[in-house]
């Protein structure tokens, strides 16, 4: 490595050959994107009473005998319910270096989905986030919010990052960067990060967004573009360029701005502020390197803002700050870029749900 930052797929690779990262079975070459590693889920998922951490010195094998419920069979594929917890054990362990801290995070289909996916360990304090030198087992819990979904062993819906050091663009850094090349379309701004707002813009037909319908059947994850969308989404209208979020309701919307993630760099989506109203927009958060790059097919890609209202009813208006982009350099340029040669769902992307959905038309 030539410098801290977060570690690209040819780091991966060779973290993967001194066995740091292990699998069984073993890890594959397509589970190896620019900027991180796509995790796989195990043969058997815990159904437990709450969410938990293992905490200090203890490991999620004792928490799993105090909260769990049933166990449940994923060999010949089996239904998570909407509004239960599951804890599967994931086929990838790790045995950290000291110094090399890693992050996870649920993948864009994972969130489009609303199927809240975290990744927690032995000892941890802290969902998705993997202490320096951890040597142990990875598990994923897994929260169906608006659907239930079938799912089988080897089933990816989280990601690993790796990261060498500290490697966050401050302010000034990353204000030189985007006069160099511009991060995202009109006006940037930046405060400990790149914010972003939302599209209510109305268009032709007025389409803004989507909602989660309340009762609907099954999703089984390894269909790809076979759910008519109609069946699980309402269409979200507006005439003036605001919209009213429902407490509890899940929502598909999309940036106002294109966004640019240049081959030197990753970002994450983090909150804006919690002043600014009572909703979370970055279930899924990362970025990498190439998404939205003109040279990488994606110019002009948008980012998909997946929106939970929380407390009490709340006015979304068009151009409203809801989030920000933390970006971070890489250690190197990876070796294959997002949407480069390679299967990226999302490059080049407007509003648009998960795959396993078909538009009408």
């Amino acid at each position: 490595m030539t410098r801290a930052g977060v570690l690209p797929s040819q780091a991966l690779t060779a973290l993967i050959a001194r066995g740091a990262i292990t699998a069984d079975p073993a890890v594959r070459d397509d589970q190896i994107q620019p900027a991180s590693l796509d995790l796989r889920l195990g043969t058997v998922a815990y159904r437990v009473r709450a969410s938990f951490l293992a905490g200090h010195g203890r490991s999620v094998a004792d928490r799993l005998a105090e909260f769990e419920m049933h166990r449940v069979d994923l060999s010949g594929g089996a239904v998570l319910e909407k509004g239960c917890v599951y804890v599967i054990p994931l086929m990838e362990r790790l045995a950290l270096p000291q110094g090399l801290t890693a992050v996870a995070n649920a993948k864009s289909s994972t969130g489009r989905l609303d199927l809240l996916t975290r990744t927690i360990t032995d000892g941890g304090v802290e969902f998705d986030r993997i202490a320096p030198g951890y040597d142990g087992p990875l598990y994923a819990e897994v929260c169906p919010r608006s659907f239930s979904v079938l799912v089988r062993p080897g089933m990816r819906l989280n990601q690993i990052r790796f990261r060498d050091g500290q490697s966050v663009l401050d302010d000034a850094e990353l204000t030189a960067l985007h006069r160099g090349e511009p991060l995202v379309s009109g006006k940037a701004v930046i405060s400990e990060g790149l914010g972003f707002s939302v599209d209510l813009r109305p268009g032709d037909d007025d389409l803004v967004g989507f909602r989660a319908k309340p009762h609907t059947g099954v999703i089984d994850l390894e269909k790809i573009g076979h759910y008519p969308a109609r069946d699980f989404w309402e269409d979200v209208r507006s005439r003036n360029g605001q919209i009213i979020l429902d407490p509890g309701a899940f929502y598909i919307l999309v940036s106002r701005e294109a966004v640019t993630i240049p081959p030197d760099y990753a970002a994450e989506m983090a909150p804006y502020l919690a002043m600014v109203g009572e909703f979370r927009v970055h279930y899924a958060g990362f970025f990498d390197p190439g998404f939205g790059w003109a040279e990488a097919g994606g110019k002009g890609s948008r980012g998909v803002l997946e929106v939970r209202c929380h407390e009490a009813p709340f006015v979304l208006e068009h151009g409203q700050v809801v989030g920000r982009l933390v970006y971070e350099r890489m250690a190197e340029r990876p070796a294959q870029l997002y949407g480069s040669g390679i299967a990226s769902n999302y490059q080049g992307q407007g509003l648009k749900l998960s795959k396993h959905f078909r538009m009408p038309g």
